[in-house]
C-alpha cells in the first residue's frame, strides 16, 4: 500500500481532548509567544510555566533552542528552513494541546504568514498570539548570546531585526512591554488571559503576587 494521502486516515481516540481537560482541571491552549531575540519570550514563558505549575496545571514550553537540538536539528536559518521551523512547532503544540496540556511556545517566529498558517491548524480561540515587545535596542542591549553584535559584523546571515525583518502581529491576544515591564507584572498579563478565556477556571487558582 503507498504511502499517499488517501490511505491515511485520522484515528480517533476514545481518550479525547474534552476528558483529558476534566481531568486536568483546566483547558488546552497554545500560547505563541513572538518577538525579537532578546525580547524575554523564553523567560516569560517560562515563568508563566513555573507559576501554572504551581496552580497544578498540566504545561510544557517549546523552546525555539532546545527544540532545534533535536526536531530541527537539519534545519538552518534560510527563510524556507524557518518557515518549516515554525510549521513543525505548530503541528507538535496542536499534538500537545490535544493531549490536554497548555502549551507554551518560544520562537521568534517572524513572519505573519507562518504564524498565521500556525493559527490556522488549530480551531478558533486554542492559538494566543502573544507579542512580546521589545524595541531592539532594549534586545541588543540584552544580547548575552553576542548574535546581535556578530550579526551587525556580517558574521551572521539572515538575522531578525538586523538583516532579516520581523513582522510584528497585527491583531495579538495580548501585547505584554517585556522591553520596560517588570516579569512579575509580565506573568500576570498572560495568567489574567487565560482566565478571562475560561482556560483556567476562576476558582481554586488566584493571580499570583509577584513571579518566582
Amino acid at each position: 500500500m503507498s504511502n499517499t494521502p488517501e490511505n491515511i486516515i485520522w484515528h480517533q481516540a476514545t481518550v479525547t481532548r474534552a476528558r483529558r481537560e476534566q481531568l486536568n482541571g483546566h483547558k488546552s491552549c497554545v500560547l505563541w509567544f513572538t518577538g525579537l531575540s532578546g525580547a524575554g519570550k523564553s523567560t516569560l514563558a517560562h515563568a508563566v510555566e513555573e507559576r501554572l505549575h504551581q496552580f497544578g496545571c498540566r504545561t510544557f514550553v517549546l523552546d525555539g533552542d532546545n527544540v532545534r537540538h533535536g526536531l530541527c536539528s537539519d534545519l538552518g536559518f534560510s527563510e524556507a528552513d524557518r518557515k518549516e521551523n515554525i510549521r513543525r512547532i505548530g503541528e507538535v503544540a496542536k499534538l500537545m494541546m490535544e493531549a490536554g496540556l497548555i502549551v507554551m511556545t518560544a520562537f521568534i517566529s517572524p513572519f505573519r504568514a507562518d504564524r498565521e498558517a500556525v493559527r490556522n491548524l488549530m480551531p478558533h480561540g486554542d492559538f494566543l498570539e502573544i507579542y512580546c515587545q521589545a524595541s531592539l535596542e532594549v534586545c541588543e542591549a540584552r544580547d548575552v548570546k553576542g548574535l546581535y553584535k556578530k550579526a551587525r559584523a556580517g558574521e551572521i546571515k539572515n538575522y531578525t531585526g538586523i538583516s532579516s525583518p520581523y513582522e510584528p502581529p497585527l491583531t495579538p491576544e495580548l501585547i505584554v512591554d517585556t522591553g520596560r515591564q517588570q516579569l512579575g507584572d509580565c506573568v500576570r498579563q498572560v495568567i489574567d488571559v487565560l482566565r478571562l478565556r475560561r482556560i483556567l477556571p476562576a476558582s481554586p487558582y488566584a493571580l499570583p503576587t509577584q513571579c518566582s
